[in-house]
């Protein structure tokens, strides 16, 4: 049931302005977080959605994602028990359709009580349902006009498709789609290496699909290529094809379900699977809303261009989240808007800083990092110095019998202030908070070094990665340093 017939979400209170203080458009995690903030400024707000309360996160992205991946981990992780003499497990997936079924459940609890049941709760917060529009003087949503002198845009991005010639012919997946199967098919090609890629490609994998993922360089390419390299390793030791490095030529129909053709080295390829799935990347949610008409200027990807406030090409008018195009996290979402809205209602005084943001990346063993890479902080003029340490030397991972992974850090050379972290590791996707901390709080390595970490934990990998910049951590014995 629609989450406004059940709370009147829609009424308004006779304590709500007629006109509001703020428009914040778009009803996903970005959305909820300027209005939210916006009323505990005091303002009074219409919040305009479309479509499905909530936004992506939780219907169709993070929530429904991360669930079935972890599911899918737990089959694996009964496949790897003998790693451990005298244990043997098994498991198997039974009820594809029961999985999907706690999944909707899953999704449906969390859009409730972290969306449609916040509204009643905000007095100054009015739903609107419908698709806005800007013109010249407002912004219009349906047979209702609001002033548009201070508005924050958060509509989001939906997957985007490739431009591969033949695409338009084939019933492909996205990763929307793809989170919705009735059934699991017999093979799939992932086009596409980065983040949605690699977790949906090990996650299929892992329920029984035979998985070939390609990509025209390397996998997750915005890390530092000895993870991204040793991640390729580990899903192909799970039975996972990875090609990298490919021209896509054209996409077709096939009795059997699609053919990829391909250029490899200059020689042509073709690969064939029942099933693809689209993973390059998003584009923002732009397109309806007529952002010429009211002066708001967008790039060549149509994202809404923005300042380091947050505010775009027409005074009073923000954009937060996915649809600037950047730091696709929901997270950045909820902390921009929040931003927008301060800056919307009260001046130019918050500024966005992601100099700190962690990124995590839902792999077996996951992918975690902040701060810049040893390319990017040479390509910024500074000297570096770096450290990488495999697995095999935490402690942790020996306990575990699992040292897939590795930890690299970069810093600046002198000083040693930690410029970047990156963790492959099992439980890497935690253990990354403690350099986002360092970074944030400008700390060095030293800092690190000289900090107590609890034992046979992963994230005392940063503080032997820390103590490998002046010792050699091989000749220290347990909890030495």
């Amino acid at each position: 049931m629609d989450a406004c017939t059940t709370h009147d979400c829609c009424a308004v209170s006779g304590a709500r302005k007629s006109t509001p203080d703020l428009v914040v458009i778009g009803a996903g995690s970005a959305g909820f977080s300027a209005a939210i903030r916006a009323s505990e400024l005091g303002a009074s707000v219409a919040l305009i959605g479309a479509g499905t309360i909530g936004g992506t996160c939780v219907n169709i992205g993070c929530v429904p994602s991360k669930t079935l991946i972890r599911a899918a981990e737990t089959l694996h992780q009964a496949r790897a028990a003998s790693r451990f003499a005298g244990i043997a497990a098994n498991a198997h997936l039974a009820d594809w359709a029961a999985l999907m079924a706690q999944k909707d459940a899953l999704v449906a609890g969390m859009r409730e009580a972290k969306y449609a049941a916040l509204l009643p709760a905000y007095e100054g917060i009015r739903y609107v349902e419908g698709a806005a529009r800007f013109t010249a003087d407002g912004v219009v949503v349906g047979e209702e006009s609001f002033p548009a002198a201070r508005v924050v845009i958060a509509t989001g991005a939906s997957p985007a498709t490739p431009s591969i010639p033949g695409i338009g012919d084939v019933a492909y997946l996205t990763s929307t789609t793809a989170l919705s199967l009735d059934r699991l098919p017999h093979s799939l090609l992932v086009i596409g290496g980065g983040v949605i890629g690699c977790e949906l490609g090990q996650m299929f994998a892992r329920f029984g699909v035979a998985v070939t993922i390609v990509c025209r360089s390397h996998l997750l390419p915005g890390f530092e290529p000895e993870l991204a390299e040793a991640l390729t390793g580990y899903l192909r030791a799970e039975g996972i094809t990875v090609r990298c490095g490919l021209s896509y030529q054209r996409i077709r129909r096939t009795a059997a379900g699609i053919a990829l053709d391909l250029t490899v080295a200059g020689q042509p390829e073709t690969i064939a699977a029942e099933q693809v799935l689209v993973a390059t990347g998003r584009t923002p949610n732009t397109e309806g809303l007529d952002l010429g008409a009211a002066g708001i200027a967008t790039d060549a990807g149509g994202a809404v261009v923005v300042d380091e406030f947050l505010a775009t090409t027409r005074p009073g008018i923000y954009a937060a989240g996915d649809v600037t195009g950047r730091d696709l996290f929901v997270y950045m979402a909820a902390y921009g808007a929040k931003l927008a809205a301060e800056n919307a209602l009260n001046g130019n005084t918050r500024r966005y800083d992601a100099s700190a943001m962690p990124e995590v990346v839902f792999t077996d063993p996951g992918a975690a990092r902040v701060g810049l890479t040893e390319a990017q902080a040479r390509a910024a003029g500074l000297a570096v110095r770096t450290v990488t340490l495999k697995l095999d030397q935490v402690p942790r991972a020996l306990a575990a019998r699992d040292t897939r992974g590795l930890i690299k850090l970069v810093t600046e050379e002198g000083s040693l202030r930690l410029l970047g972290a990156q963790i492959l590791a099992p439980e890497g996707a935690d253990a990354i908070q403690t350099a986002v901390l360092a970074i944030k709080h400008r700390l060095t390595v030293t800092d690190l070094a000289e900090t107590l970490f609890p034992y046979l934990t992963t994230v005392e990998g940063l503080k032997l990665a820390s103590l490998g910049f002046e010792r050699d951590v091989t000749k220290l014995s347990c909890c030495a340093g």
